[in-house]
């Protein structure tokens, strides 16, 4: 496992360098970003640093893809959001093109979900739009040599929320497998507003069938009546509800 510690306000991983500073190699960058003036500000940033050179900027996923292939970056300086495919979907194109390619974002959104989707994508660095000159430039570096660099208090929250969800996931599957199929099924029916009659026939099973599954979901629920029941079960997930046509 990466050795990963926090410095500032970002965790950073140390795991490798790009060289061992007495030969400085020159760190090939695109950009990725459909603004063609912040594109342009960020290159001449870059290559103003004597040991970074902008070697193409892309508009789409698709385009950088093709950069990528043409040109073998060690860094994709990538936006959040492109006009074709979403960052992360464009940061598998470019790493599917050339899989050393260090992948950075740059989001208008300090979003824990598109943090935790960077990640997912392969994502080595996240900025958020707030970044000055010189830390998109020290985020670049840092990529280049292979280290993490991610906003500490954004990393926290997304770690948090993926928790939260984890444990939602497996409340919601501990409770549904308390119902059996046909109990879920009477779950909707109600949901329909259908009546006991209408889910006999349907069903092809007896009305007094229908309320003992009626009585037990009732009963699984801890509710006094239908309506509760389908207003409990929609709350907890089993059921949605859909409104009705407009008159």
């Amino acid at each position: 496992m990466r050795p990963i510690v926090r410095s500032g306000t970002h965790l950073t991983d140390t795991n490798r360098s790009l060289s061992d500073g007495s030969n400085p190699q020159l760190v090939r960058v695109i950009i990725v970003q459909d603004h063609p003036l912040l594109a342009s500000s960020i290159a001449r940033i870059l290559d103003g640093e004597p040991d970074l050179v902008v070697c193409g900027v892309a508009r789409s996923g698709r385009e950088a893809a093709s950069l990528a292939s043409r040109e073998k970056p060690d860094v994709a300086l990538l936006d959040f959001q492109l006009p074709d495919v979403s960052g992360p979907a464009a940061a598998g194109m470019i790493l599917s093109a050339f899989p050393s390619a260090a992948i950075v974002f740059h989001s208008a959104n300090e979003s824990e979900s598109d943090l935790l989707d960077a990640i997912d994508s392969g994502a080595i660095a996240y900025l958020t739009k707030a970044a000055v000159g010189d830390q998109i430039v020290e985020a670049v570096r840092q990529a280049a040599r292979g280290e993490v660099l991610l906003p500490v208090a954004l990393f926290a929250k997304a770690i948090a929320r993926q928790h939260r969800a984890n444990v939602q996931a497996a409340e919601h599957q501990k409770l549904r497998a308390q119902f059996t199929p046909r109990e879920l099924q009477i779950l909707h029916m109600l949901a329909e507003g259908l009546s006991t009659g209408a889910m006999a026939g349907d069903l092809g099973i007896a009305p007094h069938t229908v309320e003992w599954h009626v009585r037990h979901v009732i009963e699984k629920l801890q509710v006094h009546s239908k309506l509760q029941a389908v207003i409990e079960a929609s709350r907890k997930g089993l059921i949605e509800l859909y409104p009705g046509p407009q008159p």
